[in-house]
């Protein structure tokens, strides 16, 4: 078996496999020149293997077997024709061909509602629309691992197809993520899969494994809550500083901020990097200083801090479940005048901090939309002329709706995790009986089976951000919020 992207190094090839992914039905003679060097230059298999990447990430919801047909094709061409004494019509021919297949309502490519509108043209604008058809993100991973039985029966059974699919979910799963840390997270895989799946004892090879390759999903994770962000570094900052909030709320903003603020520069900085080592050099140092300044705080990140292995370390705090939050004085809240101080952004995320220090129970995606309501006042008063005014009048009622609304998250939340799965039924039915009396056994049973599969998805650590989010208007009535 050739060892996908084993051998791979990303720098000076990622543009130009982007270029040939989307530009590969264009047939322009510059093109063609620039993707049969860096072909010939990869080797077909890692050319391959990036292709299924960057195939799977833009055509998020096609199925293995369509990215493959896609693949095949873009790579037969390239093979075809970046060999020595090809015609020089060669890549015009087929990539003219492969647009035209693509336009076949019978054709086993991804589909798209796009497409019929891009084969409506002809030639290069045919072309130039189909390359930029695109499916959005999976807001749901549906990539289930199986067992390390299952996993290495598959694995020996046909190598290189567990391969290509493992690729392809992965790639579908966290499309979000930058092809550096794809590429990454992908290596790792399946390289602890080769060895473990050879070793002598697998159970133990995959123990000892388990850690660099879950290393590898930190990054993907991260920027899959903050795709959506303008702000990348902003949001990694705020998400780190209510994760560690809840995980550990005896301490202290002065404790965790700075922290925040050098796992949000890290995070940024390795989801952007080129250098597949980024995240085991960089969370090394940054785990050394969240022992140091955290391990006195809570006994079960000094547990964590015990291990010899660093980057085992920080895995074992992330995975820490948030605790249960310690008698805390009343909150100080941000007065109107610092709101809207040139520095005023440090009152409002020790305000969020302390809400997510004191409500453990809510997970990320509902604070979310505390800190957004906030911002938006911000934006809304703090560019008029009577700024502290403008403030005054609107902020008591959306103090109101917050604290409405935390109540409701903080109830359902709890309730969802406190309670078994059928006890926190039975208690969502008697709640609506209660608030709605007049209501049909029908209607009865569709309202909690709505709430109960809300909550199964939504009061969770870790919670799919853009669905909840949305969801939350439907459920918690808070139109202000969206």
């Amino acid at each position: 078996m050739a060892e996908p992207l084993q051998t791979l190094s990303l720098s000076p090839h990622v543009s130009i496999l982007t270029l040939l992914i989307k530009l590969s039905v264009l047939g322009r003679d510059y093109v063609r020149d620039k993707v049969c060097q860096e072909f010939n230059s990869l080797g077909k298999d890692n050319f391959r293997s990036l292709a299924i990447i960057m195939n799977s990430k833009k055509f998020s919801n096609a199925t293995f077997e369509e990215i493959s047909h896609l693949v095949k094709e873009v790579v037969s061409l390239a093979e075809t024709c970046c060999v020595k004494g090809a015609d020089p019509n060669c890549y015009e021919i087929g990539s003219s061909a492969l647009s035209a297949k693509s336009c076949d309502e019978n054709a086993p490519y991804p589909d798209h509602p796009g497409i019929a509108a891009c084969c409506t043209h002809q030639g290069l604008e045919r072309k130039l629309c189909l390359a930029a058809l695109h499916q959005p993100p999976r807001e749901f991973p549906t990539y289930m691992e199986p067992s390390n039985e299952e996993l290495c029966e598959a694995f020996k059974k046909d190598p290189q197809d567990f391969a290509d699919r493992f690729t392809h979910e992965y790639s579908s799963n966290y499309g979000q993520a930058p092809l550096p840390v794809l590429v990454g997270s992908i290596k790792s895989y399946l390289s602890m899969v080769g060895t473990c799946c050879i070793s002598p004892s697998p159970t133990v090879c995959f123990l000892k494994e388990v850690s660099v390759s879950l290393l590898h999903l930190l990054p993907a994770n991260f920027y899959s809550k903050t795709s959506l962000k303008h702000f990348l570094k902003s949001c990694l900052f705020y998400h780190v500083l209510t994760m560690f909030a809840q995980k550990i709320p005896s301490a202290s903003f002065e404790d965790i901020s700075p922290l925040a603020e050098d796992s949000a520069e890290v995070f940024s900085k390795c989801c952007g990097s080129m250098a597949e080592d980024c995240m085991q050099k960089e969370l090394s140092e940054l785990t050394t200083k969240i022992c140091t300044k955290l391990s006195s705080k809570d006994e079960k990140i000094s547990d964590c801090c015990k291990g010899k292995n660093l980057l085992e370390n920080y895995l074992c705090m992330y995975s820490l479940q948030p605790a249960k939050s310690p008698q805390l004085p009343e909150i100080q809240k941000p007065t109107d005048e610092q709101l809207c101080t040139v520095d005023g952004s440090h009152p409002m995320d020790q305000f969020t901090f302390e809400i997510a220090r004191r409500q453990t129970n809510i997970p990320e995606v509902f604070l979310t939309k505390v800190y957004d309501a906030t911002h938006n006042l911000v934006n809304v008063c703090c560019t008029v002329a009577d700024s502290i005014a403008c403030v005054s009048s609107k902020r008591p009622q959306l103090r109101g709706e917050i604290f409405k609304f935390l109540t409701k998250a903080d109830e359902l939340c709890g309730e969802y995790n406190d309670l078994t799965f059928l006890e926190f039924k039975q208690k969502l039915k008697e709640s609506f009986i209660k608030t709605m009396p007049d209501a049909t056994p029908a209607s009865l049973t569709e309202l909690v089976e709505r709430r109960a599969d809300f909550a199964s998805t939504c009061c969770i650590m870790n919670a799919p951000p853009l669905y909840c989010g949305l969801k939350v208007k439907c459920h918690l009535f808070l139109c202000y919020l969206q």
